[in-house]
């Protein structure tokens, strides 16, 4: 299987690249094509351009500057994101990765009145998220909404691929966790991953 593995994280030795590093060794252990995206590493620039947005409902958007990330998207028959939430949403370099790479075209198509979307990633089967927050789980789910949970997976995995498996893991009180905390977290990773 072929699994485009993007991490958010401007830290090398950050537990987001110890995830990242353990799902993609483990996939590569299963036999997996695995494509790692580094957004930081690779000065991935989040920023929307004018000719994007100008084209963004034309029936050809502008890929210009993004053609590359675009293909990796298509191609990938398993996404695994991995990021930190930063109050309560993705890192501003994730966010805009998925702006300027979800996009008409590529992830999805407007239907002939220009307000429905149908899925165009037709290849992605499964969805993933590795995520880490400083707050508990309670505060995240019951007082937040799980913002980020439903914004992955209704505005984003549902909109864009048929049929995806969508699962998300967090670690959650990630500033006061222990060291075998992490760990354990780690093997959650390693394991599921392994079900691919």
């Amino acid at each position: 299987m072929h699994v485009l593995v993007v991490l958010a994280h401007p830290l090398k030795d950050s537990f987001a690249a110890a995830i990242a590093r353990t799902a993609v060794a483990a996939l590569r252990d299963k036999g997996h094509h695995v494509d790692l995206l580094d957004l930081y590493a690779e000065n991935f620039d989040p920023r929307l351009t004018a000719a994007e947005r100008d084209s963004y409902m034309t029936g050809s958007y502008d890929l210009a500057d993004i053609a590359p990330y675009a293909e990796r998207l298509k191609a990938a028959e398993a996404l695994i994101l991995v990021f930190p939430q930063w109050w309560f949403n993705l890192p501003a370099i994730l966010k805009g990765f998925i702006d300027r790479t979800f996009v008409p075209g590529v992830a999805f198509d407007y239907d002939d009145q220009g307000i429905k979307l149908g899925p165009k990633l037709e290849k992605l089967r499964h969805f993933w998220s590795f995520s880490t927050t400083g707050s508990p789980w309670w505060v995240v789910k019951f007082y937040m909404g799980d913002p980020v949970r439903r914004m992955l997976k209704r505005g984003i995995a549902a909109f864009c691929a048929k049929r995806v498996d969508f699962r998300m893991a967090c670690l959650h009180n990630m500033d006061d966790t222990t060291p075998g905390k992490r760990e354990e977290f780690l093997e959650k990773v390693r394991a599921q991953v392994g079900t691919l």
